[in-house]
């Protein structure tokens, strides 16, 4: 008898809100991406460093720097500390982010490629994850394993 009264009940309310307009639906998962425009922030976590652009081109990542934002940045700088075919050119529009894709076994992780910093030249593999519903990234640079690594948390700008 309970369960008769229960599901009349949930039926009830049901026809209610079908009549009313009011039913309730599951909002449309939006997948969250590094793709779009990121602040960097310094390893002190205030210092606005850059402006990086995230594209995707066929599943794989890459990001340029966009625009310096460091107060005093010189903006004619070069990377002359690269050891690649970056080697002396201009930090603007400068490729950091390379070869990254999706992680098949976790859809919020992209990894594979590497990330240059261009203050020494050196190249790490990296990791990114979008957090905070997508509002902050998550960069993971490393050697051999992401333990021996450093976390840097970048802002989105759009």
């Amino acid at each position: 008898m309970k369960a008769f009264l229960i599901a009349a009940l949930l039926g009830a309310a049901t026809l209610a809100q079908a009549q009313t307009g009011m039913v309730a639906t599951t909002p449309a998962i939006t997948p969250l991406t590094p793709v779009g425009a990121w602040k960097t922030i310094d390893d002190d976590g205030k210092t606005e460093k850059s402006m990086v652009r995230i594209t995707e081109r066929a599943g794989v990542l890459t990001g340029h720097i966009e625009r310096l934002l460091a107060p005093g940045a010189n903006r004619e700088a070069t990377c002359d500390l690269c050891n690649d075919e970056r080697k002396n050119m201009p930090l603007m529009g400068l490729t950091i982010l390379r070869d990254i894709r999706r992680n098949a076994d976790d859809p919020t992780l992209w990894e594979g490629g590497d990330i240059l910093d261009p203050k020494n030249g050196k190249t790490y593999k990296v990791r990114l994850r979008p957090v905070d519903g997508g509002r902050k990234l998550d960069v993971r640079g490393y050697i051999g394993m992401p333990m021996l690594g450093r976390t840097q948390t970048w802002i989105r700008v759009e």
